[in-house]
This record gives C-alpha cells, sequence and structure tokens, in this order.
C-alpha cells in the first residue's frame, strides 16, 4: 500500500517538510505494512517556496528590507532551468519577521519583496510566480511598487512614506522610472483569497486586523487604501476597488494588477500541477495531509481541501491531522476530507502546543497507523 503525505505547515512550528516528515515517522513507529510518498504543500503563503522547490530548483538570497524598512536576508526560488521566479513574499514582508509588539500596518511595507521581484527580473526570468500570503502590511502593494521603480508623489511632489498609514497622502504616480522588461513579464499571483479590495470584506476590515490593526486604524486603512486606488483609477483608467481576490495580502494583489501583467490563480493548484501531484496519486491508496488550524477559511481554496478535492476525484480519501479543529467536521466531510483529527492529545497552552508540535503530530500520526492497521486486517 502506498500513502501520499502532502501536509502544509503548522504556522510558527513546523514547515511543510517537516510535517511530512513527522507524520511519516509516526506512521512508520505503527508498523504499518506501507511506502510512503513525501509531497510538500502549499497555497500561496508560508511554505511556498519550499513546496516548488521540493521538486528541485535554486535557491538565491539577498539583502532586502523587511515589513519596517530594516534590512534582513530574504530568499527566493529559481525552477523551470532558471526561467521561472518563485518569491514568497512572507520572506520578506511576513507576519513571522516581526514581533508581536511590532504589528503596525500603518507603517508595514511590501518594498523587501519588490526587491526580490526586481532581482528575479535582473536574472533574465520570464515568469513568476509571487505567493501571497502570511504578510504584515496592508499598504495596496505600493512600497512593492516604489522597490520597483514607481514613484507615489504627493500635493508637493514628494515621494510619500512606505506603509498603509500614508497612502492617503498620493497625489501623483509616475510610472516612469518602472523597468520597460516588466510589460513582457507574466507574473503569476498564487493566491487562496476571493476578497476584494475594499469594503466590508476587504482587505483592511477582514484582514487588518491580523495584522495588528486596531478599529481605528481599520477605519484609516480603508480610506487610505480607497483614496490610493481611486488616484489609480482616475490616473491610469483601471478600476480595481471592487475587483475579486483584489484584497489578498492587504491589497497586494490589486497593486500589482494596477502596473504588472498579472493573473491570480488558487496557489494550491500551481503547486500541485509543479509537483505532478496526480501522478503520484495513481497508485496510491490513501492521501493525508494536515496544516495547523483547519476553520471556516479552510474550505475556501486552503491547500488540504484542495488536495482532497482532486484525491477525491480520482477515488482516493484524504485523512488530514491538524493542531486546532475549528469547523463543523460535516463541512470538513463535504469539502472532500474524509475525517479530520486534532493532534492535540491533553489540555494544553497554545506555547506549548506550538513547541511540541513535531511530537504531537507524529504521535497522532502513530494514533492514526495503529487504525489503518485495523482496515486492513478487515
Amino acid at each position: 500500500m502506498k500513502i501520499l503525505i502532502a501536509s502544509g505547515a503548522f504556522k510558527q512550528s513546523l514547515t511543510a517538510a517537516e510535517a511530512c516528515a513527522a507524520i511519516q515517522r509516526g506512521l512508520e513507529q505503527s508498523g504499518l505494512d506501507a511506502r510512503f510518498e513525501i509531497l510538500p504543500i502549499a497555497d500561496g503563503g508560508n511554505g511556498t517556496l519550499d513546496a516548488f522547490l521540493s521538486a528541485g530548483g535554486e535557491v538565491l538570497s539577498l539583502n532586502v528590507k523587511d515589513p519596517l524598512m530594516r534590512p534582513i536576508r530574504a530568499e527566493y526560488g529559481l525552477v523551470d532551468e532558471g526561467k521561472t521566479a518563485i518569491i514568497e513574499m512572507a520572506r520578506a514582508s511576513g507576519l513571522e519577521l516581526l514581533q508581536p509588539q511590532e504589528l503596525n500596518p500603518m507603517i508595514a511595507s511590501t518594498f523587501g519583496t519588490g526587491q526580490l521581484m526586481a532581482d528575479a527580473l535582473q536574472r533574465g526570468v520570464e515568469r513568476i510566480i509571487i505567493g501571497l500570503g502570511g504578510s504584515a502590511t496592508v499598504d495596496g502593494g505600493m512600497g512593492c511598487m516604489q522597490a520597483l521603480g514607481l514613484r507615489l508623489l504627493d500635493a508637493d511632489g514628494r515621494d510619500v512614506r512606505p506603509g498603509g498609514g500614508y497612502l492617503a497622502g498620493i497625489s501623483r504616480i509616475d510610472r516612469s522610472g518602472l523597468d520597460p522588461r516588466w510589460r513582457d513579464l507574466d507574473i503569476v499571483i498564487a493566491s487562496d483569497v476571493e476578497n476584494p479590495t475594499l469594503g466590508d470584506k476587504g482587505a483592511a476590515r477582514i484582514f487588518g486586523p491580523q495584522k495588528g490593526a486596531d478599529a481605528a486604524m481599520v477605519d484609516t486603512l480603508e480610506r487610505n487604501l480607497s483614496h490610493c486606488f481611486t488616484v489609480i483609477h482616475e490616473q491610469l483608467g483601471i478600476d480595481l476597488r471592487a475587483v475579486r481576490g483584489g484584497g489578498a495580502a492587504g491589497a497586494f494583489a490589486a497593486g500589482l494588477m494596477a502596473f504588472l501583467s498579472c493573473e491570480i490563480v488558487s496557489g494550491i493548484d500551481l503547486v500541485l500541477a509543479h509537483n505532478r501531484f496526480v501522478e503520484q496519486l495513481k497508485d496510491s491508496a490513501l492521501v493525508i495531509t494536515g496544516e495547523g488550524q483547519m476553520d471556516s477559511q479552510t474550505i475556501d481554496g486552503k491547500g488540504p481541501v484542495g488536495v482532497a478535492q482532486l484525491a477525491r476525484k480520482h477515488g482516493l480519501p484524504t485523512i488530514a491531522l491538524v493542531g486546532g479543529l475549528n469547523i463543523d467536521d460535516s463541512l470538513l466531510h463535504e469539502a472532500g476530507i474524509q475525517a479530520a483529527f486534532s493532534i492535540v492529545d491533553k489540555p494544553m497552552r497554545l506555547e506549548d502546543a506550538l513547541e511540541n508540535a513535531e511530537d504531537l503530530l507524529r504521535r497522532a500520526a502513530l494514533r492514526l497507523g495503529y487504525v489503518l492497521q485495523l482496515h486492513s486486517a478487515n
């Protein structure tokens, strides 16, 4: 029996590869008579770079700015013989780069992600896939575009400072500094988010609080994003204020769509296609997936559901091992996951669960292995 282990990352504790390895160890320790294939997954957020590179590629590292414009080292990847760059924006502009007390989307910027993109352009890539998710920003992608040479000018002709809190100062947009090669480069936005740029379901109101915004900040960020994309509409003739998916990563998606040749594609679909997931299913009997928490957002394009739906299409069941289970099991079942089990086996603090996630996941897989042996015996 072949079991395909296709887990995502457990945020703040395990990478997707580490999670897959922990599941395999637990199943092996159970004595289950099976062979295992590991396929780390991601849906555009944390772990996207690792998921793409699991099939091979080159890792590049360079000095960029973090969300608060401090120097850090960040990595991106090259695949397809160097023709495609894989950029995970969380590596340069992510929440996990900041301490909890540092979260502030009023000043956080996507500038560092733009620096990664600029480096990829200089290396002559033909395509850039940008994984959106886990960002610390609500700047409409303007910091990224500033790093690419766009100038956002205030009424006095001065450059507007990076950060969502300063977007209200934009009076004029100067595109003359953008490299003309961007016109011919394909940009693919890998995202699992369908939220529009503005409004009650938009970037500021839905994602702002996750990035440290209080109620007053959310209102300000909404007004500022509205001003920014209204200026874009007036000066460029492009209206992205209600575009589906534009709200991803603090409206980063909408910002890229305003100035570059972009399309939004399901992140998990991209990863599964790149890693030939369907071919791996052909001789498998079961798929095991996982992530840190399953909730109402899981069924809206998140990695484990993407895995389960494709597996179900090919007649295979999927079982999920998760840190937190905050959704009706019947909804997961309808979405394609045969069963989901929390790896937390006793009451514990979140800090302890995160610290011991690898062992908790291994032990959960061990128990699952025992159950699978009962099924095999029958």
